[in-house]
């Protein structure tokens, strides 16, 4: 008798999979027919009419009461639907990827700090940077590896691996391995060090295996990984975000590598450069809160 486990597994494999990776490819296609400027307008009217009214919306409202008590219902329901919109037109925006030019001075992108990538690419050492899921994200990795540093980045993988090769379709812009999170990541994260590579990764989503550190006066689990492999390296760590300047035009902002704490104590020093790095990132969706996805189960409680 076959189990109900295994065919609620085989149902989604073959059933619900086939049916969201075909949605997905047609919106994929259906954005890229679009000029960047309105399918990101679109896909922005898409996420304001529709995000709000899922049930996900409740842990958002939930994220925002607890991160800013002093701002009213109307100020949170204002910044969900904000945050819709940046999450449409981020969909909306990725099979344009490997059309924007970063660096054009024309272009959809201001840069400020690209020195710092000059140098990370220069030092003659590996390095890191570290962004979260904030204003358009993904253009993050193009001002590296379209400033001559490739760059090999750590990611979540999509449960659904029709859709999985979609997302490293959209990716394929930027030079560098894509090495999903999990137990295998170790070898080829080590890998990428010793031989002097460059990684990205995206700190800002609850790691249970993590370490607790503060981010908006609560503790959250966050991955320790990048910490503890930088002090491992002696290598710097480099923060960088892009923020929605209106519409498909942004700004990449690249910030001075972090001031790493080296005392010789590992785990101190780990809890101590994890915080920073969470207060960073804090500090980034307190100007802006609206341009980061308030959608993550970032703390435990």
């Amino acid at each position: 008798m076959i189990r109900a486990p295994r065919l609620a597994n085989a149902f989604r494999r073959f059933v619900v999979h086939p049916i969201e990776a075909a949605i997905a490819v047609a919106l994929y296609m259906s954005f890229k027919l679009l000029p960047l400027d309105i399918a990101s307008a679109v896909g922005g009217w898409l996420g304001r009419a529709v995000g709000p009214r899922l049930s996900l919306t409740e842990r958002a409202r939930r994220n925002l009461r607890r991160a800013f008590p002093e701002k009213s219902e109307v100020e949170i329901a204002a910044i969900i639907r904000a945050m819709w919109d940046n999450l449409g037109r981020v969909a909306a925006e990725f099979p344009h990827l490997g059309e924007i030019d970063v660096y054009d001075p024309q272009g959809p992108v201001a840069v400020i700090g690209a020195e710092w990538v000059d140098s990370l690419r220069d030092d003659g050492r590996p390095g890191f940077f570290f962004s979260a899921h904030f204003g358009n994200w993904e253009i993050v990795s193009l001002g590296a590896t379209q400033r001559g540093l490739p760059l090999d980045r750590i990611y979540r993988a999509a449960n659904n691996r029709l859709v999985e090769w979609l997302y490293r379709l959209g990716r394929a812009a930027v030079e560098g391995a894509l090495i999903p999170k999990g137990p295998g990541s170790v070898r080829p994260l080590l890998q990428s060090l010793k031989s002097g590579n460059h990684l990205g990764m995206m700190v800002d989503q609850k790691m249970n295996d993590g370490v607790p550190a503060p981010f908006f006066g609560r503790d959250a689990m966050t991955s320790s990984a990048l910490v503890d492999l930088a002090l491992r390296f002696d290598c710097p760590v480099v923060p960088a975000r892009v923020e929605r300047a209106n519409g498909a035009h942004f700004r990449l902002v690249i910030g001075p590598p972090m001031e790493l704490v080296k005392t010789g104590d590992r785990h101190a020093d780990i809890a101590v450069n994890t915080a920073r790095m969470n207060a960073i990132i804090e500090t980034w969706v307190r100007e802006r809160p609206d341009h980061w996805l308030w959608l993550h189960n970032r703390w435990s409680d």
